[in-house]
């Protein structure tokens, strides 16, 4: 396997996988550093407000089963519903992270649905390029805001594929390849796969990454379908690359030849 072929590259810095994973919803931390290792994901995203990287001493520390000498760790704001406290959060994970500038946004608009707030989304990247970190953002599939969060210096967008953790698969597929058209930074799908050909087809529609976490550890063997996603991700990337035929709809067209048959 070309290994360049999976790798991603993000605020500068080369990945040899292009899947990234989440650290919630496991059992405990044995299993979350099981399902990871499976899925040959380098970013893992930790939820500041809801996983202890440090800020409490006196609980087990995610960091002890997921090192940074290992792992590039991806703070999230998951649980914050304005710009201000979305910023507030990503000061404090920089802090714990000595200084971490990689970080993923979200502000959700919803409780249920979770759904982004786009113009708190939108206000809280400005403010956080101003102040130096290097922003990955989870985005409504709109290609026009898509487009100004590029503007703004964002390193990477991540449109929803469908509500967090619905396993809705891609609902839109043609939002998303208008944002992946349009842009040049990385498109990775955030949020809805449910299953490995979910990973797949964002893949063949042309995004450089797929970031997941209750597919797999909500799977009822959440090392298995990592594994799977590894592999989900790695067949859709040489799918995408190799060009699928054109499809054809009113003309059949043998798959051997109809010339030197017997008889003819």
């Amino acid at each position: 396997m070309n290994t360049s072929v999976h790798s991603l590259t993000i605020a500068g810095k080369t990945y040899r996988s292009r899947l990234l994973v989440g650290t919630g919803k496991y059992k405990d931390f044995a299993e979350t550093r099981a399902a990871i290792d499976a899925s040959g994901a380098q970013i893992v995203t930790v939820a500041i407000r809801r996983v202890n990287i440090g800020q409490n001493s006196d609980e087990p520390n995610l960091l002890d089963a997921l090192p940074t000498s290992e792992f590039t760790i991806l703070p999230n704001t998951a649980g914050c519903y304005t710009a201000d406290d979305a910023v507030r959060t990503l000061r404090l994970g920089r802090e714990l992270l000595d200084g971490h500038a990689l970080c993923k946004l979200e502000v959700l608009g919803d409780p249920t649905n979770l759904f982004p707030n786009m113009p708190e989304t939108l206000k809280a990247a400005a403010t956080l390029v101003k102040d130096g970190f290097d922003v990955m953002v989870y985005c409504a599939d709109d290609p026009i805001q898509a487009r100004m969060l590029e503007d703004i210096g964002c390193v990477a967008v991540m449109p929803l594929a469908s509500l967090i953790g619905s396993g809705m698969g891609i609902v839109n597929p043609w939002n998303l390849r208008l944002i992946i058209d349009n842009l040049t930074v990385p498109v990775l799908v955030d949020a809805g796969v449910g299953t490995a050909s979910d990973a797949t087809i964002a893949m063949e529609l042309g995004c450089d990454g797929v970031l997941m976490n209750t597919a797999i550890a909500h799977a009822r063997d959440s090392v298995l379908m990592a594994s799977a996603m590894k592999k989900a991700v790695e067949a859709g990337r040489e799918a995408f690359l190799a060009g699928r035929m054109p499809r054809k709809y009113y003309a059949a067209d043998p798959s051997s030849p109809s010339t030197g048959l017997i008889g003819s």
